[in-house]
């Protein structure tokens, strides 16, 4: 393809070559070009938060990222969190309060959380729900997953 150039990215603490033109999102070449498929695209205008992924740590929209732009930052896709085939208690929280529905929602959702918690490891749930505010979903109603996310953080939910 015209102007395409191999990169190396670091997803999920690991060098990865890849081909990518200078308009290439970084959803795209995370779904396209390493297969990693659990960032979603929803609406790929950043809107819906289903593309999340952690760039240095911070939650970003993949979708409007280009990945050339990301070069020489640690990319974290839903698939990097886990923990040697365990869920990590973020999912042991969604699962037990039954937050999840379809689960089109959940890898950014995820993200979003886990980054919440990585910066404020008791978040209120007035923080939980501004974490959480760039992430729809069309199934939950969102109380179970805030309740989720607190039950981690150890805060009591009223």
């Amino acid at each position: 393809m015209k102007g395409e150039r191999l990169v190396e990215l670091t997803v999920n603490g690991r060098g990865r070559a890849v081909r990518a033109t200078p308009e290439a999102t970084l959803l795209t070449v995370l779904r396209d070009e390493l297969t990693l498929t659990g960032a979603k695209r929803g609406c790929n205008q950043g809107v819906c938060g289903a593309c999340t992924v952690l760039v240095d740590g911070r939650a970003v929209r993949s979708c409007l990222s280009l990945a050339l732009n990301v070069v020489g930052q640690e990319i974290t896709t839903i698939e990097g969190l886990a923990q040697s085939g365990r869920l990590l208690p973020l999912q042991q929280s969604l699962l037990s309060l039954g937050a999840v529905q379809c689960g089109f929602c959940m890898s950014g959702m995820l993200v979003s959380a886990f980054a919440l918690l990585q910066r404020s490891p008791n978040p209120t749930r007035d923080e939980t729900r501004a974490a959480l505010s760039g992430n729809l979903c069309r199934c939950s109603g969102y109380s179970k997953i805030v309740d989720a996310v607190c039950n981690v953080g150890e805060v009591t939910v009223p």
